[in-house]
């Protein structure tokens, strides 16, 4: 048992280092181009820090191991897992770290169009995704089909971002960084030292990602749980969670649309590509009450957002539900 959590530990603390080196480029990468906060947020950082994510259930998809079933639980697990995660806990530790920094009433000001923007088609992608679940299992060319309307959602959605950027910078949204390149005191400041900076902050988190999903491996297997269970609470926890550091950072320092979007651009991603793809690899039908769950509450997450957005209650105190919602999992979990 030692030796599972004093990896996760030290990957936590190369997390957190490459969360520093990752966010100081991004900033430093996104005030040179002269783009929004939105983009850099909902774009670079969500899908940048998104990727590693990503690979874990097609691999266990594709090339798992012996058993197709197990093969296909892990996989699901990952894929709704993830924006589970990002839509429940991620938001609710975002909150509470806001809330260790500047209190818990503290308003927090996103840009609010792009956040609306990115809660709407999550909401409108994930909930295609979900409904092509209850088809029937004969229906393979509607899943074709709504895997598809998920890509073209997806590629809208970054037009949209992208094309708002430049009145968003006019108003006052464009990203600054807080700080000089990290590597700019040793190596210059370029655009060639810059994606060399960005790109060693993500093979980091990767390191971290990768030696955190180790541990809970290992601790899993001591606690022992089922595979829907663990791909569903671990394997996002360990990829996706340590990644979001950079929302912590970024919100401690209330640059709060790039915090914000971190989130809220990956949860787009998660939650219309990677459905895309596993409806076309995997049987895409869903009886699990655990799945069943985790669908239910990422949407709940999702749409309790909006709401404190709508209403202009976005404050630390707000965020702390999405933390009781990821609970909430915990003790259906415990109970099922």
């Amino acid at each position: 048992m030692f030796e599972p959590v004093l990896m996760l530990l030290t990957a936590l603390a190369v997390v957190f280092i490459a969360a520093q080196v990752f966010t100081n480029a991004l900033e430093c990468l996104g005030e040179r181009m002269g783009v929004s906060e939105g983009v850099t947020g909902s774009i670079f950082a969500a899908v940048g820090t998104a990727m590693p994510e990503t690979i874990v259930p097609i691999i266990a998809i594709v090339a798992g191991g012996a058993s197709v079933e197990i093969n296909h639980d892990v996989g699901l697990g990952a894929i709704l897992g993830a924006p589970f995660m990002l839509g429940t806990l991620s938001l609710g530790l975002m909150g509470i770290f806001a809330a260790q920094k500047h209190g818990w009433n503290v308003r927090l000001t996103p840009e609010r169009t792009g956040l609306q923007r990115d809660i709407q088609c999550f909401l409108l992608g994930f909930g295609l995704a979900a409904c092509a679940a209850f088809l029937p299992p004969a229906w393979h060319a509607a899943r074709v089909i709504i895997a598809a309307m998920l890509v073209i959602i997806y590629f809208l959605y970054l037009m949209a971002t992208i094309r708002a950027s430049s009145d968003l910078v006019a108003e006052g949204h464009g990203t600054e960084a807080d700080h000089a390149l990290y590597f700019g005191r040793l190596l210059g400041h370029g655009p060639a030292i810059m994606l060399l900076q960005l790109v060693i902050g993500l093979a980091l988190l990767i390191v971290g990602a990768k030696m955190f999903v180790h541990g809970a491996e290992e601790l899993s297997a001591a606690i022992g749980v089922g595979a829907l269970v663990v791909s569903l609470l671990i394997v996002p926890v360990a990829t996706e969670l340590p990644e979001k550091v950079n929302s912590i950072l970024w919100i401690r320092r209330r640059r709060d649309t790039l915090a914000f979007g971190n989130i809220t651009g990956a949860m787009v991603f998660q939650g219309t590509m990677i459905p895309a793809i596993g409806m076309l690899l995997m049987p895409w039908h869903i009886e699990d009450a655990h799945a069943l769950a985790s669908i239910v509450l990422a949407m709940a997450g999702a749409v309790l957002l909006w709401a404190l957005m709508a209403t202009q209650r976005l404050r630390p105190s707000g965020l702390l539900v999405h933390a009781l919602l990821y609970t909430l999992f915990i003790i259906l979990v415990v109970a099922i």
